[in-house]
Formats: structure tokens, sequence, C-alpha cells
């Protein structure tokens, strides 16, 4: 995201940004990627003994007392270093959940699903790496919720695009249920919508890093004697990347801003984030493409960075969410305005 902390709402303390870019910039220069991710359990004691682990959580259950908008300039850093680390679905899903059900919260890693009917959940981030699932399923016209020991769940490993864990997590509903706390339809939509901003603010950050990476190249590579950004067709491509960027940015601005002013309430707040997603997903395609076309063949090889932002960007607009699903919701909810209530739906 190019800049959370324009409203003052989502001001954050410079230091504490210097710290996190540090820290995951030093990881980052260490670590090179690989193919598959794996769960870095050194890192995440460094990060744990920084308080950034459970930046959000209440301090008298262990969290260092921030709020979303330190949390995510954090997920950006963390993006913008491809440091791969389940930071936002330990913190802002799976713990949060706990504290929000009133159930306590431990030092175990975890992440949170939805079970289906059946008691199976697909595409959990981080499941065979979590010490414990939080898990959600419908019981009649209410919901429930649980934190499971990941040795009571049976999980198959996967992966997504990027190599990212994304497991399947089957659970004995009927087992669970004596474990288990009833939490209201509220909560569940609260978790719905910070799923989705969570993958929003990763694309922006990523789009951002795309962006930076081919202004880098196109200034600096020169072809028939002159650098390639004097073009006028790569400055077309490169202004396009821009506004979308920006455009990707400012919708998911706006969201994170009106969901910490209200406290995650806005009545306007399920649009707000729909059209982050529409809008962060539209541009990946438009970033990624000019992209790869600015860097030609070096932008697709495994030593050149920006496959790692090109496919993440692809890969996180996808998830919890497509964007033909958003962009059916934004239309869905503008149509119910109608002409008289599309202005206050926009504005709240």
């Amino acid at each position: 995201m190019t800049d959370v902390h324009a409203d003052p709402g989502m001001a954050v303390d410079a230091d504490l940004l210097q710290m996190m870019d540090a820290v995951l910039a030093d990881y980052r220069q260490g670590h090179p990627p690989a193919p598959a991710v794996r769960f870095d359990a050194e890192l995440w004691e460094s990060l744990h003994q920084l308080g950034l682990v459970r930046l959000t959580g209440a301090p008298g259950s262990g969290g260092s007392g921030a709020g979303w908008a330190e949390s995510a300039a954090l997920i950006s850093s963390a993006t913008r270093h491809a440091v791969r680390v389940p930071l936002a679905e330990h913190d802002l899903l799976a713990c949060w959940l706990l504290e929000a059900a009133g159930l306590p919260v431990d030092d175990a890693v975890r992440t949170v699903c939805v079970l289906d009917e059946a008691g199976t959940a697909t595409a959990v981030p981080w499941a065979a790496y979590a010490g414990r699932v939080v898990a959600i399923w419908s019981d009649g016209d209410s919901h429930r919720v649980a934190d499971i020991d990941r040795g009571s769940l049976h999980i198959a490993p996967g992966t997504n695009m990027i190599g990212e864990p994304r497991d399947t997590v089957t659970a004995d509903i009927s087992a669970l249920a004596p474990h288990s706390t009833a939490i209201d339809a509220d909560l569940v939509e609260q978790l719905r919508l910070k799923c989705a901003l969570v993958r929003a603010i990763q694309v922006c950050s990523a789009l951002d890093t795309i962006l930076v990476l081919a202004v880098e190249h196109t200034t600096s590579r020169v072809q028939f004697g002159r650098s390639l950004s004097k073009f006028q067709a790569v400055q077309h491509m490169i202004a396009d990347m821009a506004g979308e960027a920006a455009l990707a940015s400012a919708s998911t601005e706006a969201a994170l801003a009106a969901a910490i002013a209200s406290g995650w309430a806005a009545d306007n707040l399920g649009f707000l984030v729909a059209v982050a997603r529409s809008c962060t997903g539209h541009a990946a395609s438009v970033v990624v493409r000019n992209a790869h076309q600015a860097l030609g063949a070096i932008g697709t090889t495994i030593e050149h960075r920006l496959h790692e932002y090109t496919r993440a960007a692809l890969t996180w607009r996808s998830e919890y969410g497509s964007v033909q699903h958003w962009d059916e919701v934004v239309t869905r909810n503008a149509l119910d305005a109608g002409t008289r209530g599309l202005w206050g739906l926009i504005t709240g």
C-alpha cells in the first residue's frame, strides 16, 4: 500500500515502522526464497520477542495492544521483502476471534478456518504448521467456535501457487461441540471481511513493489542508445501500472480507515471491502502484465525477484473470494442502494 498512514486514524509510529522493516529486510537478505514455503520457527521466535506476532492482541493476554494500522504496515513490510509468515492468520484472525469469543489465548501458533457441514475446510493457511486451529462451524441458526489442538484434526497438506501452505482440515464436529463456544453472526461476518481485507493489503504491497522493480529496470536498461523509460510505449505501460496500483491502494485504505474508525461496525463496510477486493483484483491483471512486458525475458527468470511479487499478487487476489465474486458483491450492493442511496453507500 502506498500510504496506509495518510488518515490520522491510521498513523503509525515511525520508529516502529523502521524497526519492522529492518527486521524483515535483514531476514530476507539471509534467507533467499525457496520453491516451497516452510514455517521458520527461529524467525517466529524473533518476531515474538519483538512483540510482533500478536501485535494487536490485548496486553493482558500477551499481546502488544496495537491496532490494525500497525498490523497493516507489518503485513505490507513482510510482503515487500517476500517474507512468508502467518502474521495475519495468527494475530488478526485466529487470536482476535478467540479474544472476541472470550476464550483464552496462549503462545501457540494459530490459524483459522470455517468448517462445512461435513467438518471440512479447504485451503486453510498454515494449518500443517500451526499448533492449534481456531475453527468455526454452523450450528443450525447459530455458530460455534473451538480452539483445537492440531493433533485432534486430520490435515492434508497443500500449497497455493507461490508455495504457501494451504491445507485441507477435517474435524469431527460432534466431538468438538462439547468444547466449543457459541458466537453471534456479527463475529462470523467480521471474520469474513477481515480475511478479505488482509489479502487486499498484501496484494497492494505486492503491486507497489512490482511498480518499483519495473521503474528501476526501465530507467537503468539501455536500448538503442537510450533508457527504456524514454520510449513512449514503455512510459504508457508504467503510467497504467502506477494508476492501477494507486487505485488499489486508495480503495483498500478507504476500507481499512472505515473499519478502524467504526470498530468494524460501519454499515457500508462490506461494500467498501468488496470495492477494495475488486479494485485490487483488476489492478493485479494490469500491473503483472505490464511489468512482465517491460522487463521482458529477465522478469521470468528465477534469479530476478519480479516473479516473487507477480505470482503472489495473482494468487492472493483469488483467496477468500475470486475477483468475479467481489465484482458481483459490488454490483449487487450498488443496485440494492439505488440511485438515491449509492452516494451514501460510498461515503458511509
